[in-house]
């Protein structure tokens, strides 16, 4: 392909003005049909990524990167446990909990939540409960106060706010007078937090750690200890090596097995955006064949004479290959460019649509996320780039060997 003779006469024919402006159209066609498929498909793919960077940060602002829990029971060595993961140079964060499957009562609402008990100094080290409030203040969970901090759409839901009574009722028994009873407290709620996400606005609930402790008879022992790790992405292989520390006494999990059905279905959902939206670089690069079969009828003669100088099949089938290159190559470049800007900038431009049409993409009084978040990754720039032009290049294939197997006698009978 890059010997000099048929380098020129590809690039010639790519830049001449031809005779049938058909051809040319359906040429500068193939070339915005690459470039638009490939900004469509970096723009959605840099959108996904920053919506998945959003759910990913929000989840775990209050799951912790690993949980630590003795598999017979509650954890009652815990305070010497927490000093040794905190010497751990992987571990950032550490702080203990106490976790229990219960029913928040307020009147004639009746709701299921996840109550976790916690130490509100030592809960800043593995998540961002505190910047999640919207009302109250997570330092009122004291010992002995009995206070609650309620996500949000579960408060709503009772009807509750700051200063109202609600009472947790959990699966613990306690014998009494008339017979076994469920273990119920009445808490006073001392704060609302909104994480965007509907498993905690919706399911989840705070007290302090001892008040927990007292509600599932653990006395001094807690139910295990959350980590917050260097690196959340190397999450797996550091709670191995934080559970081989420990001697193997202890079950660690960490955040990609506690959500790894969500995690993968985002993967499966961008994977299978990126093969639809593939078939629009598809369908504008085998434009590439129709140009490329018409510019061979059109050089009929061109090759005849080309052939009868010497230059070989291969040669002849180099030029046309050169040429839908070069139209692939165009639109590709092209395409990556305008992709990369349109994806970096998708939020004022967004945002001027919105505004000159009066509309809300994302309406915040219904999503969570009112914004278009985007993330550029050099990975999906290449990838696309590289995918669209493979395919100009294969797109060339049949034209250029119809060109190469044109008879000189029967392309000069007519002429």
């Amino acid at each position: 392909m890059f010997h000099p003779l048929p380098l020129y006469i590809g690039l010639r024919y790519t830049r001449a003005r031809r005779r049938n402006h058909f051809i040319s159209f359906i040429s500068a066609t193939s070339m915005v049909g690459i470039a638009l498929g490939i900004v469509a498909l970096i723009v959605v793919l840099s959108v996904m990524n920053g919506f998945h960077k959003e759910i990913q940060q929000r989840i775990l602002s209050m799951a912790s990167h690993a949980t630590l829990s003795d598999p017979y029971g509650s954890m009652a060595q815990w305070p010497e446990i927490l000093a040794q993961v905190r010497t751990h140079p992987a571990v950032v964060g550490a702080a203990p909990f106490v976790e229990v499957q219960g029913m928040l009562v307020r009147g004639s609402s009746v709701s299921g939540a996840l109550v976790r008990g916690i130490v509100p100094t030592d809960e800043d080290q593995v998540a961002d409960l505190r910047r999640e409030m919207v009302s109250g203040s997570v330092d009122e969970l004291v010992e002995d106060a009995f206070r609650i901090v309620l996500g949000r759409d579960l408060a709503a839901y009772l009807g509750v706010g700051p200063g109202d009574k609600v009472t947790l009722v959990t699966p613990q028994v306690s014998a009494t007078p008339v017979g076994i009873m469920p273990r119920l407290k009445r808490f006073t709620v001392s704060g609302i937090f909104a994480v965007g996400m509907s498993d905690y606005d919706r399911n989840a609930a705070f007290v302090h750690l001892r008040d927990g402790a007292k509600l599932l008879n653990l006395g001094d022992a807690v139910s295990g200890v959350r980590l917050k790790l260097v690196d959340m992405w190397e999450a797996p292989r550091l709670a191995r090596e934080i559970a081989y520390d420990l001697g193997g006494a202890f079950r660690l999990v960490d955040w990609t097995q506690v959500h790894s059905n969500f995690f993968s279905a985002l993967a499966m959902e961008k994977r299978m955006m990126s093969i639809i939206l593939f078939l629009i670089v598809a369908v504008a690069a085998f434009n590439i064949v129709s140009t490329l079969v018409m510019v061979v009828t059109d050089k009929q003669s061109d090759i005849a004479v080309l052939r009868t100088l010497g230059v070989s099949p291969a040669r002849v089938m180099t030029i046309f290959m050169v040429q839908g290159t070069a139209i692939g190559l165009i639109g590709t470049l092209v395409g990556m460019i305008a992709g990369v800007l349109l994806a970096l900038n998708v939020e004022p431009v967004v945002g001027a649509i919105e505004g000159l049409f009066g509309i809300h993409f994302l309406d915040p009084n219904i999503y969570y996320i009112s914004q278009l978040p985007s993330e550029v990754r050099l990975s999906d720039v290449l990838f696309v780039g590289g995918g669209a032009f493979l395919m100009s290049v294969l797109a060339t294939l049949y034209p250029a060997r119809r060109a190469a197997a044109t008879q000189p006698a029967e392309a000069l009978r007519y002429e």
